[in-house]
């Protein structure tokens, strides 16, 4: 089955009581039993819900493993990764580029609990084999990355990992299963903010957690159930409205990108590009070779004031400000400010992460009117610098 025949029809039968083309939202929170402790699969929706495991079937099966579990918030799905594995004394190895709810989560959640985060240029699987000690339980990595759209060599870093019995996490939000399959890189675990491609619409929070080992999966699956921080069915059902067009959507999405990208590079305005698909960018290679596509995410560094790069991203047509991405209406961020803010400054200065940085989520809107609106900035941007050269003394 290819894979938008997967998002269509894995574990989306028509439903069999009514012959309902679309599987319906069952929302409840309790079932009845035929007998006491004997049930039908199901007793209570924060254990199970019949809509909750057909989104998780499904996300399995573009993931290519058997295990899935669904979560209210992508920071649910990492918390519940990060519980299951890590205790006080235990390492962790990240990246030096990591989304800022992450490095909050690990450094002033874990860290003070008494777990070791070492943060390491992961570019480079040497570097991560030096820091891996005999209490190092994972590493933890996200390709491409937030926001510099990094992309690093899955497979050697799972090579560098398992030589030293530790798991490898990949966060493949970014990527989503269309572009990258990382356990076919080696990958024990992999998690996404399900919010964002994956539902692809800006209208709800979901995370997931995958992985191909039972034994791996079977304490992150007793988290969902124990702490509880498990998705609507509603939510659910929105997601498996949403994964339907993933295939069509990501390649939208892509070809944006491409698109601005190139718009970019060059451009006076713009000291650098970040996109996986420019010959340029030191992981286009790896990601030829790891990815299917480059993804659709462009950041770029914008040679302005403070003042002049928040009136720029304040002041596009098409792309919205806000805080999110993947979804069909185009998103401009400002990760210094917005996405990473809880990075401290001196932090994000030592990660590369400037405050002139854009991400940009372009959405499914045309490519001339995208290209356009960011062009028009930037011209906007150089008359202003004309006019004020002009009205100097």
């Amino acid at each position: 089955m290819e894979f938008a025949t997967k998002t269509i029809h894995a574990g989306q039968p028509s439903e069999p009581g009514t012959g309902a083309l679309m599987a319906p939202i069952f929302q409840t929170s309790t079932y009845e039993q035929d007998a006491p402790g004997e049930h039908r699969g199901f007793d209570y929706s924060r254990t199970n819900n019949p809509t909750r495991q057909r989104l998780e079937t499904v996300l399995a099966e573009l993931e290519g493993v058997q295990h899935a579990a669904v979560f209210a918030s992508g920071l649910a799905a990492e918390n519940a990764v990060l519980q299951a594995y890590l205790k006080p004394g235990d390492e962790i190895v990240i990246p030096l580029d990591v989304y800022g709810g992450t490095y909050r989560l690990l450094n002033r959640v874990f860290a003070p609990l008494g777990c070791t985060v070492r943060q390491v240029d992961a570019s480079s699987p040497e570097v991560i084999r030096a820091a891996l000690t005999p209490r190092t339980k994972l590493v933890w990595i996200e390709s491409p990355t937030n926001p510099r759209l990094l992309v690093y060599d899955i497979a050697r870093i799972c090579r560098a990992a398992h030589a030293e019995n530790a798991l490898v996490v990949v966060d493949n939000t970014f990527a989503t299963p269309y572009f990258q399959q990382p356990f076919e890189l080696g990958a024990d675990i992999v998690v996404h903010s399900v919010t964002k491609y994956l539902a692809g619409h800006s209208d709800l929070i979901q995370g997931a957690v995958l992985a191909k080992d039972a034994g791996v999966f079977e304490p992150i699956k007793f988290l969902q159930n124990a702490a509880g921080a498990v998705p609507s069915p509603f939510d659910c059902w929105l997601t498996l409205r949403g994964l339907k067009t993933l295939e069509l959507r990501m390649q939208r999405h892509a070809e944006n990108a491409f698109a601005i990208a190139h718009a970019l590079a060059g451009q006076p305005l713009v000291r650098r590009v970040y996109f996986p698909g420019l010959p340029d960018h030191p992981g286009h290679a790896i990601a030829r070779r790891q990815m299917t596509g480059f993804g659709g995410m462009v950041s770029f560094e914008l040679d302005g004031t403070p003042d002049e790069v928040a009136a720029f991203v304040s002041g596009r047509r098409y792309f919205a400000l806000g805080e999110s991405l993947g979804g069909v209406k185009s998103l401009i961020c400002l990760p210094a400010k917005m996405t990473h803010a809880s990075i401290p400054a001196d932090a994000r200065a030592a990660l590369g992460l400037s405050d002139s940085l854009i991400r940009l989520s372009p959405g499914c809107e045309n490519a001339t009117d995208l290209v356009s609106d960011l062009l028009a900035g930037l011209t906007a941007l150089e008359a202003t610098r004309g006019l004020a050269l002009a009205t100097c003394p």
